[in-house]
């Protein structure tokens, strides 16, 4: 039990140094791109998939969110990255990310727009094809 609490403070400090990493300067501008995006959708309230879905609910909990830390601080360098991450085990806060929670509800009004524009020209193609 210990080790997964420890498991869980750890990528609570690396979201956070992913934020911090997403705005310095010493970073490449496509691995800012890509840790902003994982600190925000990990920082964010709203889920892409929600955790009332039963197992598919947790996926990005357990899956996403941690392969997506993995793969960022596998593109920042060992020094930075530890920097980072001491500066993240310093702040007190934890800030969420509401312009990602903007992005995400955007993202599924979209894709709930294109479902339905999908739905209405295959059942109007239905319709012209029936007899």
């Amino acid at each position: 039990m210990e080790r997964a609490k420890q498991w869980t403070r750890n990528i609570k400090r690396d979201v956070l140094a992913l934020w911090i990493a997403a705005r310095d300067p010493r970073v490449a501008w496509y691995v800012k791109l890509l840790a902003l995006a994982v600190a925000a959708y990990a920082l964010s309230p709203i889920d892409l998939i929600p955790d009332f879905i039963p197992v598919l609910g947790y996926i990005d909990d357990l899956l996403i969110v941690p392969l997506g830390i993995l793969l960022v601080v596998w593109l920042i360098p060992a020094g930075l990255m530890a920097e980072f991450r001491a500066q993240a085990a310093t702040l007190a806060t934890h800030p969420q990310s509401r312009a990602a929670a903007v992005v995400i509800v955007v993202v599924w009004i979209a894709a709930a727009i294109l479902l339905m524009w999908w739905l209405l020209r295959f059942f109007d193609r239905m319709s012209v094809n029936s007899p």
